[in-house]
């Protein structure tokens, strides 16, 4: 199945399209060819870049850009990681409500508090007799 093509029409340099024009004839490809092969060149070499990547990230977090724009600079993969992150980061975590107020510590420990101590002490508590 061939893939839609659109037309593209753009003003450059007329210094940077000699150049072009020079590379098309040494590899006898065509101006659309060389162009197409840099373009996509450049957009693979924009999705590893850390910097290009938060970027994006932060313009699809705040709304700027949608789901389709990540899926196409990033592939479908690295989009749905996004988009299961983006979903977990905006869910609100319940938050327990208590239907009375906390018990006293006297009626959590039913009027005794236990006392911590050391077990790994080095000195033997009171009431042991050593042989």
């Amino acid at each position: 199945m061939a893939e839609e093509k659109t037309r593209v029409d753009f003003n450059a340099p007329k210094s940077l399209v000699e150049r072009a024009d020079s590379v098309v004839e040494i590899l006898d490809i065509s101006r659309t060819r060389l162009l197409i092969d840099a373009l996509e060149d450049e957009l693979e070499e924009l999705a590893t870049d850390e910097e290009f990547r938060r970027r994006l990230s932060d313009a699809y977090y705040d709304d700027r850009i949608g789901y389709d724009t990540v899926e196409a600079v990033l592939g479908r993969e690295e989009a749905l990681r996004m988009k299961l992150l983006r979903e977990s980061i905006d869910q609100t975590p319940a938050e327990p409500h208590l239907e009375d107020s906390l018990p006293s510590d006297d009626v959590f420990y039913d009027g005794e508090i236990p006392e911590w101590t050391d077990s790994h002490s080095s000195d033997p508590p009171d009431d042991e007799s050593h042989a």
